[in-house]
């Protein structure tokens, strides 16, 4: 998963074909936790690009979003929300993949 340079790079990947943002940080013990099954995650979901969002780099991106709790998912196809997975809980690979799945 590429991780998020600069808020252009935020608006084109939003703006331009299937991308799932992946708020996370590295304090937080959920998200090391889901860390080693995201990888199979993007394979079997290979028409999104997946993009990892660090929440402290990006609080305005967070904050625009309203992402208040991480891990958490957004899914975007050419600016538009296609939906969210945005929650304070401790993620499954079962419930993202479900989430990814109903985005069809």
């Amino acid at each position: 998963m590429k991780n998020l340079t600069s808020l252009e790079q935020f608006e084109q990947l939003r703006d331009g074909g299937k991308t799932i943002f992946m708020f996370s940080a590295d304090w937080c013990p959920d998200c090391r936790v889901i860390e080693p099954i995201l990888p199979e995650v993007e394979a079997k979901f290979s028409e999104f690009t997946f993009i990892h969002v660090d929440r402290d780099e990006f609080i305005e991106v967070c904050q625009q979003l309203d992402v208040f709790g991480i891990p958490s998912f957004i899914a975007f196809e050419n600016g538009k929300e296609l939906g969210r997975f945005v929650s304070k809980d401790r993620k499954t690979q079962e419930e993202i993949e479900e989430f990814i799945s109903n985005l069809k």
